[in-house]
């Protein structure tokens, strides 16, 4: 690996080691529910996505940290195949009822992690790889190499811009630093220091999240941060009794937020 792969790979890494407990399939099947419930929404961000790929309808499709199926399920109904990876039991049983809900047939899941070995999972190669969003790996070089072997035609990955999920405003409250660790820019550098010179794109979307009363507000915005402190605990209280309004019978904060994720795709061609 030369020089300034080592450089930014080191600093990806550093940034997953001090998010460990996050990158752990327990993490995910207690998140599991919640990313169903915003699957059952159509969030713009998977339409936005599965627009902008333009897939071919014979064509499969690797869906690697797929979750309970945010994009697969609606995938399903436009390309031949789908191989569903994650390494959350429970987000793969969330993703086969939905596939029960919505008649779907055409994806075959696989519980597996990006340090597995592919082969023997029975991965196989596709016409394309994505990972959306999926990306929590400490060896993020051997991740993309993974992905890029399993395509035959295309590769798309997501990645976030600058503060990405994260509600700036909620560590602010409860006195926190925001770290963020790399966005995409670190994938970009480490794909081109590879020889592989991909396209990026940008999806915005803009997010009200809204709540049935403050003990659900307090309880989806303390998951998303991890383990709070006593005192962060009652600063997000306080915080969120403060801000929230009523809009058409729900709570939510008085402005959206405007996130941003990445797209970084290639053609196979000669990367390979």
């Amino acid at each position: 690996m030369n020089t300034a792969v080592t450089h930014w790979a080191e600093q990806w890494a550093r940034s997953q080691r001090k998010n460990a407990v996050r990158n752990t399939p327990s993490f995910w099947d207690k998140r599991a529910p919640e990313f169903r419930k915003h699957q059952v929404a159509k969030t713009e961000y998977a339409e936005d996505f599965i627009r902008f790929m333009q897939l071919q309808p014979h064509w499969s499709v690797l869906d690697v940290g797929c979750g309970c199926g945010n994009l697969a399920l609606p995938l399903a109904k436009q390309v031949a195949l789908i191989t569903a990876l994650d390494f959350s039991p429970t987000m793969l049983e969330l993703l086969q009822q939905g596939c029960v809900e919505q008649g779907v047939d055409n994806i075959t899941t696989i519980h597996g992690r990006w340090e597995d070995d592919w082969d023997s999972l029975g991965v196989g190669c596709h016409d394309v790889a994505i990972a959306s969003r999926s990306l929590a790996v400490s060896d993020l070089p051997a991740a993309l190499s993974k992905l890029n072997q399993a395509a035959r035609r295309q590769v798309y990955v997501t990645a976030m811009v600058g503060d990405g999920p994260h509600d700036k405003r909620v560590y602010q409250a409860i006195g926190r630093p925001l770290a963020n660790g790399p966005d995409y820019i670190y994938l970009y550098n480490i794909l081109h220091e590879m020889g592989i010179y991909a396209n990026v794109s940008f999806i915005t979307n803009t997010v009200w999240n809204s709540y049935a009363d403050l003990d659900e507000a307090i309880a989806v915005t303390a998951a998303k941060i991890g383990e709070l402190t006593a005192d962060e605990r009652t600063r997000l209280q306080e915080y969120l009794m403060t801000e929230l309004v009523f809009y058409q019978g729900k709570l939510r904060l008085p402005e959206p937020r405007v996130i941003r994720w990445a797209i970084i795709y290639w053609d196979k061609g000669e990367w390979r």
